[in-house]
Protein backbone atom coordinates (compact mmCIF):
# COMPACT_ATOMS: atom_id res chain seq x y z
CA UNK A 1 0.00 0.00 0.00
CA UNK A 2 1.37 3.20 -1.13
CA UNK A 3 1.59 6.38 1.19
CA UNK A 4 -0.95 8.21 -1.25
CA UNK A 5 -3.53 5.09 -0.51
CA UNK A 6 -2.43 4.98 3.27
CA UNK A 7 -3.83 9.19 3.19
CA UNK A 8 -6.49 8.65 1.30
CA UNK A 9 -7.95 5.84 3.43
CA UNK A 10 -7.02 7.76 6.70
CA UNK A 11 -8.25 10.96 5.90
CA UNK A 12 -11.81 9.06 4.42
CA UNK A 13 -12.03 7.57 8.08
CA UNK A 14 -11.45 10.46 9.74
CA UNK A 15 -13.81 12.34 8.20
CA UNK A 16 -16.17 9.44 8.45
CA UNK A 17 -15.65 9.35 12.42
CA UNK A 18 -15.92 13.07 12.81
CA UNK A 19 -19.36 12.99 10.61
CA UNK A 20 -20.68 10.76 13.40
CA UNK A 21 -19.27 11.87 16.36
CA UNK A 22 -20.55 15.22 15.64
CA UNK A 23 -24.54 14.38 14.53
CA UNK A 24 -24.09 12.36 17.71
CA UNK A 25 -22.70 15.38 19.89
CA UNK A 26 -25.68 17.46 18.46
CA UNK A 27 -28.61 14.69 18.53
CA UNK A 28 -27.31 14.11 22.29
CA UNK A 29 -27.21 17.68 23.35
CA UNK A 30 -31.58 17.40 22.25
CA UNK A 31 -31.98 15.18 25.11
CA UNK A 32 -29.30 16.67 27.92
CA UNK A 33 -29.06 20.02 27.20
CA UNK A 34 -25.32 20.39 27.67
CA UNK A 35 -23.78 23.25 26.19
CA UNK A 36 -20.19 21.67 26.14
CA UNK A 37 -22.08 18.93 23.50
CA UNK A 38 -23.45 21.15 21.17
CA UNK A 39 -19.81 23.09 21.04
CA UNK A 40 -18.25 19.69 20.39
CA UNK A 41 -20.57 19.00 17.78
CA UNK A 42 -20.36 22.06 15.83
CA UNK A 43 -16.08 21.64 15.93
CA UNK A 44 -16.65 18.25 15.18
CA UNK A 45 -19.17 19.20 11.96
CA UNK A 46 -16.60 22.07 11.21
CA UNK A 47 -13.71 19.95 11.40
CA UNK A 48 -15.47 17.40 8.68
CA UNK A 49 -16.11 19.97 6.48
CA UNK A 50 -12.43 20.84 6.56
CA UNK A 51 -11.34 17.49 6.16
CA UNK A 52 -13.05 17.46 3.12
CA UNK A 53 -11.68 19.97 1.79
CA UNK A 54 -7.99 19.29 2.57
CA UNK A 55 -8.79 15.86 1.08
CA UNK A 56 -10.05 17.36 -2.55
CA UNK A 57 -6.73 19.56 -2.90
CA UNK A 58 -4.92 16.67 -1.82
CA UNK A 59 -7.18 14.32 -4.53
CA UNK A 60 -6.22 17.28 -7.05
CA UNK A 61 -2.36 17.78 -6.34
CA UNK A 62 -1.37 14.02 -6.61
CA UNK A 63 -3.59 12.46 -8.92
CA UNK A 64 -0.65 11.96 -11.10
CA UNK A 65 1.21 9.26 -8.04
CA UNK A 66 -0.07 6.16 -8.30
CA UNK A 67 -1.94 3.96 -5.36
CA UNK A 68 -0.18 1.17 -5.36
Amino acid sequence: MSLKAFHLVFIVLSILFSLVFGIWAIVHYGSSEKIAELILGIISLLGTVGMSVYLYFFLKKFKHVGYL
